[in-house]
This record gives C-alpha cells, sequence and structure tokens, in this order.
C-alpha cells in the first residue's frame, strides 16, 4: 500500500511541476509579446 501511495504522491508532485513550469513559459511568452509590442509603438 505504502509503494502505491509513494508512486501517486511522486506522479502529482511532477504533473504538478511541469504544469507550473508550462504556466511559466507561457507568462514569459506574454511578457515577451507585450515587450515587443511597446518596443514596435514606441
Amino acid at each position: 500500500m505504502v509503494p502505491l501511495i509513494l508512486v501517486l504522491l511522486l506522479a502529482l508532485i511532477l504533473f504538478g511541476a511541469g504544469f507550473a513550469l508550462k504556466a511559466l513559459w507561457w507568462i514569459a511568452v506574454i511578457v515577451l509579446i507585450v515587450w515587443l509590442l511597446g518596443f514596435v509603438v514606441r
């Protein structure tokens, strides 16, 4: 029972980390687009 719980926890942590990295990647892309737009407008 314990190994199963550990595997589930590990999967949850990896999924959470992957989701966080994906969210950070999207935020970085949005910031870059806004910065480029600001550069073009000026």
